[in-house]
């Protein structure tokens, strides 16, 4: 596990580089998103409000983590990517990937989490039996993060585990299949693992220790500075998809469109939805989010790897980390 995330922040450190592409002058953005993890934006995505706002092409991609979408951004291939989760992000920014987050695209306790096989009947008030056992864990990911903090409470010693690198996909078949005993991930995945086992501790639990869970919307600076007013749009788009999801009126018309562009069915959608929350924008730039607790709890995220040896050092402080402008921009429209 060790050598795979330090690994993952050396390469990053490695393909850092200019990532902004013009996109006025070549017409186009690439935008990461989720499969299986449905939010209001991809209303907007699948009826062009984003191409509408932005006035640029859009080339949406999907990935399985928010560690290949920081890889994507080091090369360049990506612009913008929508729900990386936070530990990804530190993981890149801590290695020297000059990222940063637009907006806090959602909170979800309850939907990143680890499970643990129904055979072994190990609970919160057994947890300590975990030591030695086998655990699918995508690395770098906020789930990896929700892992090494749950068993720092749990007092479990995680040399005594074998931890297997798996995207959330990967450690669903393998908790099914009876070749982990526990896996981690999130979204329809871990709707899936919950078929075949049991959470340690409940979102509110984890959140009662500290432990919090949520994405941002995420970019290069560079592509940041270069194209405000782009970035400033794109932001905007998203809170207004947002809003309209939050009154409530139109969420019968958003939520086929939204589960189809996901790959789900409406009610597996609307379950994983029921546990989102997406803040407003006056909530964003507040003390609560990224007014001052995000950096505060980012800085966090990365001492608890770096005290896991999972990446080699912290930044000193993760402020630089967060671009509040286009958000100012939207909440001065």
């Amino acid at each position: 596990m060790k050598k795979t995330v330090l690994s993952i922040a050396a390469g990053l450190a490695m393909t850092v580089s200019s990532s902004a592409v013009m996109a006025d002058g070549h017409g186009e953005i690439t935008v990461a998103y989720f499969l299986e993890w449905p939010m209001p934006f991809q209303f907007a995505k699948v009826n062009e409000m984003y191409e509408e706002a932005l006035g640029v092409d859009i080339n949406w991609v999907s990935f399985d983590t928010g560690t290949a979408m920081s890889a994507a951004m080091a090369s360049g291939d990506v612009q913008i990517s929508v729900s990386q989760g936070i530990p990804p992000f530190v993981v890149a920014t801590s290695a020297g990937q000059d990222l940063q987050i637009i907006d806090v695209a959602v909170s979800y306790a309850d939907n990143d989490n680890c499970v643990v096989a129904s055979g072994l009947e190990i609970d919160k008030d057994s947890a300590s039996e975990l030591a030695g056992k086998k655990v699918a864990v995508p690395l770098g990911t906020a789930a990896h993060y929700g892992f090494l903090s749950q068993m720092a409470h749990f007092g479990v010693d995680l040399a005594s585990m074998e931890i297997v690198d798996m995207a959330p996909a990967d450690g669903a078949a393998a908790i099914a299949q009876g070749q982990v005993d526990m896996a981690c991930g999130w979204g329809g995945a871990l709707r899936r693992m919950t078929e075949h086992g049991n959470v340690l501790l409940t979102g509110a639990e984890k959140e009662a220790l500290g432990i919090l869970v949520f994405d941002a919307t995420t970019a290069p600076a560079s592509f940041i500075a270069e194209n405000p007013e782009m970035v400033a749009k794109f932001a905007e788009v998203t809170a207004k998809a947002n809003e309209m999801w939050n009154a409530g009126d139109m969420q019968a018309e958003m939520l086929p469109v939204i589960a189809k562009d996901a790959g789900m069915d409406e009610d597996a959608t609307a379950a994983t939805m029921a546990t989102f929350v997406f803040p407003t924008v006056e909530d964003q730039l507040s003390e609560a989010w990224l007014g001052g607790n995000a950096a505060s709890f980012m800085k966090g995220v990365a001492d608890v790897f770096v005290g896991a040896g999972s990446i080699p050092s912290a930044l000193d402080s993760y402020e630089g980390a967060i671009s509040k402008d286009a958000l100012m921009t939207v909440s001065s429209m």
